[in-house]
């Protein structure tokens, strides 16, 4: 059974930092890509950040880049969202993403939700003062 399980949500003061874990189960993150999307109160949901399957190859949605860091675990199955230098426009539901894509697609679409057919129930973060 195809799992994906977030942990790590809070309320957290603008430039301060959050990290967000998703453990995946029944899709091993060296056969499977895994990411995370957000949705803002009133906003479509944007793709954050996603990690190859294949040599590890990180993707960043430009509002996040030199501020999260995704990195997992393969052993533990496990995919991290290191958030710093956190502001009030982060505030989103955070959901983690897993599927099969290619290096290829990866390089084009990683931030298209329809790449994606597993999702995580999401985590809450909050900035604000």
């Amino acid at each position: 059974q195809v799992q994906l399980v977030e942990s790590g949500e809070g309320l957290v003061q603008p430039g301060g930092s959050l990290r967000l874990s998703c453990a995946a189960s029944g899709l091993p993150l060296d056969y499977y890509a895994i990411g995370w999307f957000r949705q803002a109160p009133g906003k479509e949901r944007e793709g954050v950040s996603s990690i190859s399957s294949s040599d590890g190859s990180t993707y960043y949605a430009d509002s996040v880049k030199g501020r999260f860091t995704i990195s997992r675990d393969i052993a533990k199955n496990t995919v991290y969202l290191q958030m710093n230098s956190l502001k009030p426009e982060d505030t989103a539901v955070y959901y983690c993403v897993a599927d099969i894509v290619s290096a290829q697609a990866m390089g084009l679409w990683w931030s298209m939700e329809s790449e994606y057919d597993y999702w995580g129930q999401g985590t809450q973060v909050t900035v604000s003062s």
